[in-house]
């Protein structure tokens, strides 16, 4: 795979309290990618709406395990293990927020061209779950015809 790579991110929270309200997201930017010791790094920009900083997400999948770390806007280091949950403080400007993660599946299937990366977990806020989260990236090179810009 080329350095150069457009990433997608897709994520659906489902909400316990809420009768199953689903919050998706959806998101496609242009980033970088390595592979370096039997593991996957995935670095791109975010941008948060109102703020004139960006966010640089650092992604590191492995077999069994992801990790995000988040620094600019927003600040966090997420480890998502299966069957082992781990808490972070999650830093906004408006304060830090307890998150606890707990992953029950993680899936990295990879191709010459083409990462799928799944995540299915639990979210925690201050002790409390909150909601059964799923994450899904898709990276490809820049050069990909399906992400290819119109001239």
């Amino acid at each position: 795979m080329t350095k150069d790579v457009f990433v997608s991110v897709t994520g659906l929270q489902v909400m316990g309290e809420c009768q199953g309200a689903q919050h998706p997201i959806e998101m496609v930017t242009v980033g970088e990618y390595h592979f370096k010791n039997g593991k996957h790094f995935i670095r791109f920009d975010e941008a948060f709406e109102g703020f004139s900083e960006s966010t640089v997400n650092l992604i590191k999948v492995d077999d069994n395990s992801m990790e995000v770390r988040k620094k600019g806007t927003a600040n966090v280091h997420m480890v998502f293990t299966p069957q082992k949950k781990n808490i972070t403080f999650y830093q906004t400007p408006f304060g830090a927020i307890q998150m606890g993660i707990s992953a029950t599946r993680i899936k990295c299937e990879e191709s010459e061209e083409n990462i799928d990366i799944q995540v299915d977990y639990s979210l925690e806020l201050n002790e409390e779950t909150v909601a059964d989260c799923y994450i899904a990236l898709n990276v490809r090179p820049r050069s990909a015809p399906e992400f290819s810009l119109l001239s």
